[in-house]
C-alpha cells in the first residue's frame, strides 16, 4: 500500500556531487526541493580517488564556484593538500587539484544540505517514476509518494550498480551500499532509453604498512591557491603523497591471471573509461610499456587508509595481493579494502537539450554519471546546470545555456547532448577550442556576472567581484602608461632570466610581455606596484604576454556565436530537406540542435550538410 507523503517543485533522485549541487541551487532559487539518497551517510561520498580537481576538471570546479555552486568552498575546507597541476605548461592548461579529507568533505556537505532553507532531505529508494496530470510521481520503497513539477536523476553509479571482483559478482552500489533497484525498470517503461557503463576503483591500503623510503615523496604547492574565490584564509598542507611504479613483475602476474579479470572474460558487458582505465587495461593496452606510474594519497586527516591511485582493478582478491606486493613500497602492504570494477545503467545523453532536460519528457532531467559522465567534478557541474534550469522553468524564467565559448561546464554539456558518450565521458582541456580564454584563472570574469542575473551569487559578493574588476583596470592601465628607464639594477635582472638589457625607458607592460619575466620578477624595480589580490595580477599577465592569441581566439568565438544565433525549428524533420545525406538527417533527427553551430558539432553532419541547411534557412 502506498500514502501521499507530499508535493515539490523540484525532487532530486541521488545526493553524491551532482545531486547535492542540483538540490542546493534549486532550494536557493526559492523552490521547494526535495532529495532523497539511500544512505544518508553517502551524501557527497568519494567512493573513488579522494581528491577534488584536476587537469580540466580543476577549471570546472572553479566555474562552479564562480557560478554559485558548492563544490569548491567544501573542497577547500577538507582540504590536505593542494597542487597546480601542469605549471610547466601554458596557462590554458593550469589547473588546481586537491587532496581531500574524504569523510569531512561528506559530512561538511550533509550538514550544508540539512541547514539548507527550502530544502528536505530523505533517506529513500525511489522505486517508481511517471507522470500524472502534469506532475511527476515519485514513489520510494516504502509506498511513499510524492508529486513534483520537476525531477532531476542523479543516480551515479546506483542504478542497477553490480560489482565484480574476479568471478565474484553481487548486486551493489559503491562502496559496500545498497543499489538502486528498481528505478532503471520504471525509466525504461517510461521510454528512457538506458545502457551498461562501468567504472572501478582501486584498493585501499593501511598507512602503517607501507615503505615510504623506496618512495618519491610529492609535496603540496605554498603558498595554496584556494578553488573558490570566497576563501580569504590561508589554507595549510597538511600531508604528503608518494609516487610509484610498476614494474616487470607486476606486469607478468597480471599477464598470467588476464583470464580471470571480469573484463576479459566477458562478464562485464558495461562500457568503460577510455581516459581512466584498469591496471590490467593499461598492461594490455600498452604492452611495449615497462612500468606505470602509481599515486599513493591519504583518504583523510583521521584515517590510515591509503588510496593506490592509478591502480584500479577488478582481478581476483588473492591476484590483487601478488600484483599489489610487487611494487617496491608495498611489499608488505596491508589491503584493508579490495579493488573493484562496478557496472551500472545510465541514460544517453543524447535524449536530453543544452538545459539537460529530457526532450520527450518535460520537467524530467538528468544529470552527472547517470547522463554518461564519470568524474566528481562533471557531475558536479551538470548537477548545477539541471539545478538552475528546473527552478528556472518552473518559475517561468528563460534557461541558463552556457555555450562552449563561455564555460568548460558549457563545453561539457554541449558535448553530452551533441555528440553523446560512447563511454564514460571526462572532461579534459583538448576538449575546448577556445581553452586559451576558458582559464581556470578568469572564472570569475566568465560566470560571476550569470550566477548574480540568475540569483544564486549575492549582492554582497558581486559587489566584491566588480571591485576586483575596477582594481585590475587601473593595474592594467598603470603598468601600460608606467615607463622603467634602464638602470644597472634592471639589466642584471634581465640578464640573468636570459633576457637583452634596456637602453633607453620601456613600458612596464612591453617588458611583461617577454616570456622570461614576470610580476614577482620585477617586483624589485615595481616602486608604485599597489598591493593587490595575486590573482589579479596573474590575470593582467596572462592577457599581456598572450594578447594577440587571445584576440584571436575571441574573433573565432564571434563566428561560431553567429552561426548560434541561426536558430533552426525544434520540430523539424530533417528527412523533407532535398540534399541532405541519410546519415545527417538520422543524425540531426536523434539530436534536434537548437541552432547551426549545435549542429555543425555533431558526429556525421558535415560541412556540406551545414551549407545545406544555410540554404534552406534563407529559404
Amino acid at each position: 500500500m502506498s500514502y501521499f507523503a507530499g508535493e515539490f517543485d523540484v525532487a532530486v533522485i541521488g545526493a553524491g556531487h551532482a545531486g547535492i549541487e542540483a538540490c542546493l541551487s534549486s532550494a536557493r532559487l526559492g523552490c521547494k526541493t526535495v532529495v532523497f539518497t539511500i544512505n544518508l551517510d553517502a551524501i557527497g561520498n568519494c567512493p573513488c580517488n579522494p581528491s577534488i580537481g584536476g587537469t580540466a576538471k580543476g577549471h570546472l570546479v572553479r566555474e562552479i564556484d564562480a557560478l554559485g555552486g558548492e563544490m569548491g568552498k567544501t573542497a577547500d575546507e577538507c582540504m590536505l593538500q593542494m597542487r597546480m597541476l601542469n605549471r610547466g605548461k601554458g596557462p590554458a592548461v593550469h589547473s588546481l587539484r586537491a587532496q581531500i579529507d574524504r569523510r569531512k568533505y561528506s559530512e561538511t556537505m550533509k550538514h550544508k544540505l540539512e541547514l539548507q532553507e527550502n530544502l528536505e532531505i530523505h533517506q529513500a529508494e525511489i522505486v517508481s517514476i511517471k507522470r500524472e496530470n502534469e506532475l511527476w510521481q515519485l514513489v520510494t520503497r516504502m509506498g511513499a509518494e510524492y508529486n513534483c513539477k520537476a525531477v532531476i536523476i542523479a543516480t551515479g553509479t546506483f542504478l542497477g550498480g553490480k560489482i565484480f571482483i574476479g568471478d565474484v559478482s553481487y548486486e551493489s552500489g559503491p562502496d559496500g551500499m545498497f543499489p538502486s533497484a528498481f528505478l532503471g525498470d520504471s525509466l525504461k517503461a517510461l521510454g528512457v532509453s538506458l545502457r551498461r557503463f562501468k567504472t572501478g576503483t582501486p584498493a585501499r591500503v593501511l598507512k602503517s604498512s607501507i615503505d615510504f623510503t623506496n618512495l618519491e615523496p610529492q609535496a603540496g604547492e605554498d603558498p595554496v591557491i584556494p578553488f573558490s574565490y570566497e576563501t580569504k584564509v590561508p589554507l595549510p598542507n597538511k600531508v604528503l603523497c608518494h609516487i610509484g611504479w610498476t614494474n616487470n613483475d607486476t606486469k607478468k602476474i597480471i599477464l598470467d591471471n588476464i583470464h580471470r579479470s571480469p573484463l576479459y572474460s566477458g562478464m562485464i558487458h558495461g562500457v568503460g573509461p577510455r581516459y581512466c582505465p584498469s591496471i590490467e587495461d593499461k598492461i594490455v593496452r600498452f604492452s611495449e610499456r615497462e612500468r606505470h606510474q602509481l599515486f599513493i594519497e591519504p583518504c583523510g586527516e583521521n584515517t590510515e587508509e591509503m588510496y593506490l591511485q592509478g591502480m584500479s582493478s577488478s582481478l581476483p582478491e588473492e591476484v590483487q595481493l601478488q600484483f599489489y606486493h610487487s611494487i617496491k613500497g608495498l611489499e608488505n602492504a596491508v589491503v584493508m579494502r579490495s579493488a573493484y570494477a562496478i557496472e551500472y545503467d545510465c541514460a544517453d545523453p543524447l535524449q536530453m537539450n543544452n538545459t539537460l532536460e529530457f526532450i520527450e519528457f518535460p520537467g524530467l532531467y538528468g544529470a552527472g554519471q547517470f547522463n554518461g559522465s564519470s568524474g566528481y567534478e562533471e557531475a558536479a557541474a551538470q548537477g548545477l546546470v539541471a539545478g538552475i534550469n528546473a527552478a528556472l522553468k518552473i518559475k517561468g524564467k528563460e534557461p541558463m545555456i552556457l555555450d562552449r565559448a563561455g564555460s568548460y561546464i558549457g563545453t561539457l554539456v554541449d558535448d553530452l547532448v551533441t555528440k553523446g558518450a560512447n563511454d564514460p565521458y571526462r572532461m579534459m582541456t583538448s576538449r575546448s577550442e577556445y581553452r586559451l580564454i576558458l582559464r581556470q584563472d578568469n572564472a570569475d570574469v566568465r560566470m560571476t556576472p550569470i550566477g548574480y542575473e540568475i540569483g544564486l551569487i549575492s549582492e554582497e559578493r558581486y559587489n566584491r567581484f566588480l571591485h576586483k574588476q575596477e582594481l585590475k583596470k587601473q593595474e592594467l592601465k598603470r603598468i601600460k602608461n608606467k615607463v622603467i628607464a634602464p638602470s644597472d639594477k634592471l639589466n642584471d635582472i634581465l640578464v640573468s632570466r636570459e633576457t637583452s638589457a634596456i637602453t633607453t625607458g620601456v613600458r612596464y607592460a612591453e617588458l611583461l610581455k617577454r616570456p622570461q619575466l614576470s610580476y614577482e620578477v620585477l617586483k624589485d624595480i615595481d616602486d608604485d606596484r599597489p598591493d593587490l589580490d595575486p590573482n589579479i595580477f596573474e590575470q593582467i599577465e596572462i592577457e599581456i604576454k598572450y594578447e594577440g592569441y587571445i584576440k584571436k581566439q575571441y574573433a573565432q568565438v564571434e563566428q561560431m556565436r553567429r552561426m548560434e544565433t541561426r536558430a533552426l525549428p525544434p520540430d523539424l524533420d530533417y528527412r523533407t530537406i532535398k540534399n541532405l545525406r541519410l546519415e545527417a538527417q538520422e543524425k540531426l533527427n536523434k539530436v534536434h540542435p537548437t541552432n547551426l553551430g549545435q549542429a555543425s558539432r555533431i558526429s556525421g553532419v558535415s560541412p556540406a550538410d551545414i551549407s545545406v541547411l544555410v540554404i534552406w534557412l534563407s529559404k
